[in-house]
């Protein structure tokens, strides 16, 4: 009798355009790995049921994304260090016992993608993450870790920024990074690297701070992805910065995530060409 495959799936709302199905059957095809992976559309007030549904039909992981990361890191008993520190989570393990164990691969994701993707060091440069839910609390700390001049953080509601750097001032402290916080309508500074965390994309917005933070030649990383990261990058470009989406660090997270699930290391490099070639090709 064949072996049954594990279940696994990402959890989103919206979620029909995400491309982690695809890269998770990639990666299953490349190491030898067994297992099935799915697109789960939750209502926006039902992550936790959504995921002890899952669960019980014998569900083994699940990958999160907006809008529900925060809320992965509450439904967990057993949180990595990295989710401690944000608040926020983007692989749930689901044990046979009923246990969920959580943890963030965004940040390393990111890190991967900007400094071995697209070739860009993070070390000793000047960073802006616009703003301060659960997508920017998952990079904040790998990208302190890559040793930056100084990180700002921007964000529309400054209060929750502010509780993102405090969370952080250990880790900055300890690599020496100069870590704050400043509002959207103030910056007046520029940047070599600016990350933009927030989900302005999907509401159409281009940009949610002014051109005056890009220098010539700054990468201007948008997390989204595709058509979610177009006017974002439009407006880098148009402004004289090196435009990038996120597919790079979904790619890189997602191979984290399948490591931590399967014992495996899938090779995310040629599936990233892979994807972008399937993108480029309108599949």
């Amino acid at each position: 009798m064949p072996n049954t495959p594990d279940f696994y799936c990402v959890m989103g709302h919206p979620i029909a355009h995400s491309r982690s199905p695809w890269i998770h059957s990639r990666f299953a095809e490349l190491t030898g790995e067994s297992l099935s992976y799915e697109r789960n559309l939750v209502p926006l007030d039902g992550f936790a049921d959504a995921v002890r549904a899952f669960a019980g039909r014998g569900g083994r992981g699940c990958n999160v994304t907006v809008s529900f990361k925060l809320e992965a890191a509450n439904c967990a008993g057993e949180k990595s260090e990295r989710v401690v520190l944000a608040g926020a989570a983007n692989t749930l393990v689901l044990h046979a016992d009923g246990r969920i164990s959580a943890d963030n691969t965004d940040g390393l994701g990111i890190v991967a993608d900007i400094t071995r993707n697209a070739g860009v060091s993070i070390a000793g440069r000047d960073v802006l993450l616009i703003g301060a839910g659960g997508a920017a609390a998952g990079v904040l700390g790998p990208l302190l870790r890559e040793k930056p001049r100084r990180v700002v953080i921007a964000n529309r509601t400054q209060a929750r920024a502010e509780q993102l750097a405090a969370s952080h001032q250990q880790i900055a402290a300890e690599t020496h990074v100069e870590l704050r916080v400043a509002a959207l309508d103030a910056l007046d500074e520029d940047f070599d690297i600016v990350i933009n965390g927030t989900a302005s994309s999907l509401a159409g917005a281009e940009s949610p701070v002014p051109a005056r933070v890009l220098r010539a030649g700054s990468l201007a990383y948008d997390m989204m992805y595709g058509a979610a990261a177009q006017g974002f990058m439009d407006w880098a470009t148009r402004h004289g910065a090196v435009a990038r989406d996120g597919l790079g660090m979904l790619v890189e997270q997602a191979a984290e995530s399948f490591a931590l699930w399967r014992g495996v290391r899938p090779p995310a490099d040629q599936v990233l060409r892979e994807l972008r070639a399937e993108i480029a090709a309108g599949r």
